[in-house]
């Protein structure tokens, strides 16, 4: 199982990981209603390194991207959740609205997002570039999504 570790906790894994020679993946999101697509997403940025950093967005950041009644699941919880998974190494929690400053902090070798994107579509392409990272586009065909789920639900 995972940690969720605090900023100040990650810069000591990092650092840890960085002197061991470890390669750091970090993958982001929201992850309402975990499902299928997020548990694939993982363990595709997983295999690209030996360390799994998820920062996740809080719930004030989550009402600002997807609407005033998201997230249906509070940060601590999702948290919990995402840290239990198999390939998860470290959850950290993000407020801003993009992952840019998390990925100016942890700096990671690979930033894995999902299918939803092309190399060349990744809004962080360039952080990620500047400090010598690579993107890496992970999991299976976008054919699922929370909110998706959530409007299925709300219908019946």
């Amino acid at each position: 199982m995972g940690k969720i570790v605090d900023r100040d906790g990650l810069l000591e894994v990092i650092k840890e990981a960085h002197a061991s020679g470890k390669k750091i993946v970090m993958a982001n999101g929201a992850f309402d209603l975990f499902h299928v697509g997020h548990l694939r997403y993982l363990r595709g940025a997983k295999e690209l390194g030996d360390i799994l950093i998820v920062a996740m967005n809080d719930d004030k950041s989550v009402r600002k991207l997807k609407g005033k009644n998201r997230p249906v699941v509070p940060l601590e919880d999702r948290m919990v959740i995402v840290a239990a998974m198999e390939p998860v190494d470290y959850v950290t929690p993000f407020s801003e609205l993009t992952v840019e400053n998390m990925l100016r902090l942890i700096k990671p070798d690979v930033h894995a997002k999902g299918t939803d994107y092309t190399e060349e579509t990744v809004p962080e392409k360039d952080v990620v570039a500047s400090y010598g990272g690579k993107v890496a586009i992970v999991g299976d065909p976008k054919d699922h999504s929370s909110t998706e789920f959530i409007e299925k639900i709300s219908k019946r």
